[in-house]
């Protein structure tokens, strides 16, 4: 099974059944592991034939890179939209678009806290370059919580190339800095909205940052200078939430 991707984690496994069933060629399970929160996996296993098989917790541990919860799915390669695709996604989204871009997120517990965040608040697509960047693998998957595998996740080679196309299509591109002079509080982001996030300490690249329309920042009040990346896209995520339901 080398040629295949390991997901682990009750959620992010559930997940890819309900969504991607197809993808899933084996499901394994810690012995004598039987809980209700599992009923909902061998239903829907039962439901696209698909094998489960035990294992020792010790043997599960040599196989999984992080906190398993004892389950852990064969699967076929991750599925990864490439920038051609995002006109159609564009297309698709009923109502005002709202992606989210991270500028060079490299930790994968980040990028899947991002995609966690990102489902929960509606947004329609994360977008990140090819480089410099996490990608998918089983700890974005596990911290994602099967976010993942719903949110299309677009990686594109040139950054700045992607923000003109989406400006072009009527899209504002939001980035986030903390010099900046507005707090995202002040900004109107009820339209069709590009959130930019950059990169841990150092934030946006010059290119990403001189494409953006407005640039914004959080309040911050205690003696730390920044917060985490994951937690101020959340904290901005939902702040477009609020606005959109207002």
């Amino acid at each position: 099974m080398s040629q295949w991707e390991k997901v682990y984690g009750v959620h992010a496994v559930e997940a890819l059944l309900r969504h991607h069933p197809k993808r899933v060629k084996q499901i394994i399970l810690a012995s004598g592991r039987e809980e209700n929160r599992l009923q909902a996996l061998y239903e829907l296993a039962a439901e696209h034939r698909i094998d489960i098989v035990y294992a020792e917790r010790r043997e599960m541990d040599e196989q999984a890179d992080g906190v398993h919860q004892g389950v852990i799915a064969h699967v076929s390669p991750s599925q990864i939209w490439g920038e051609a695709m995002l006109e159609e996604l564009l297309q698709r989204i009923d109502g005002p678009p709202l992606l989210l871009v991270l500028d060079g997120v490299t930790d994968p517990h980040n990028l899947g806290a991002c995609l966690r965040t990102a489902d929960a608040a509606g947004a329609h697509a994360v977008i990140i370059p090819k480089d410099k960047s996490a990608t998918l693998n089983a700890t974005v998957r596990k911290v994602a919580c099967g976010a993942a595998e719903v949110i299309p996740l677009v990686a594109v080679t040139n950054l700045a190339r992607t923000l003109e196309v989406l400006k072009q299509a009527g899209l504002w591109l939001v980035g986030t800095a903390g010099e900046a002079d507005k707090m995202i509080y002040e900004l109107d982001m009820r339209g069709p909205t590009v959130l930019i996030m950059g990169a841990e300490g150092k934030g946006m690249r010059r290119l990403t940052r001189e494409h953006c329309d407005y640039l914004a920042k959080l309040p911050m009040a205690g003696s730390v200078s920044s917060l985490n990346v994951s937690v101020a896209t959340g904290v901005c995520l939902f702040e477009v939430v609020r606005q959109r339901q207002g």
